[in-house]
């Protein structure tokens, strides 16, 4: 971990609860994270909080997840670049937030993706800034040793699938993505993370 991934944690990152609670404050005041403050972008942030609450209220960590993370004798710090206006980022991150919370050695940060563009543009996909994105640090050497997102590998194949049709509709792509999470009910970002992690306990 180099000194502007170091400074981003110390002085920039948050919580899981912190960044709940600065997502409230800054609605509370008409506004959300990020540079774009047009009216859409608000509303997809109010959208967001309560599909983060939700999740919160309906949480449910599988066993042999709860069990491998249980066991897992590491100190990370598992760092999630995200944004309150994102989509994907909303069913994602509380989801990587309760995981992480299982294993008391791993410290759980996020940071914005618009506050820091030096750290979101080393780890792009396809070239894009998508978010969530996950990276794992050991705490100890501060060596990096995964990284993950930005959304479940089954949910990307599935966009790209109405990416290549022509003329497929944003809207529709929109409501598709919303659906697939709503009836995986976190599975697959369980799934994922769950051999990420057994990829740890390996290496």
């Amino acid at each position: 971990m180099d000194e502007l991934i170091s400074k981003a944690i110390s002085e920039k990152s948050y919580s899981y609860k912190e960044y709940i609670d600065m997502t409230e404050k800054l609605l509370s005041e008409g506004k959300t994270t990020g540079p774009d403050q047009s009216s859409e972008m608000i509303e997809y942030t109010k959208l967001n909080l309560v599909r983060m609450n939700r999740i919160e209220k309906t949480k449910g960590i599988n066993e042999q997840l709860i069990n491998s993370l249980s066991s897992l004798d590491k100190e990370l710090i598992w760092l999630v670049i995200s944004e309150p206006w994102c989509g994907d980022a909303a069913n994602i991150v509380p989801v990587l937030a309760y995981i992480a919370d299982i294993n008391e050695k791993i410290n759980f940060r996020i940071i914005l993706r618009d506050e820091n563009p030096e750290i979101m543009d080393r780890y792009l996909t396809n070239g894009g800034r998508a978010i969530p994105k996950l990276i794992i640090f050991d705490s100890i050497s501060g060596k990096e040793l995964a990284v993950w997102g930005p959304r479940p590998a089954t949910l990307q194949k599935e966009i790209n699938r109405i990416k290549s049709t022509p003329g497929y509709s944003i809207d529709e792509l929109k409501k598709t993505i919303q659906l697939w999470y709503a009836e995986n009910k976190t599975k697959d970002i369980q799934s994922e993370i769950l051999g990420l992690i057994k990829n740890l306990k390996n290496n």
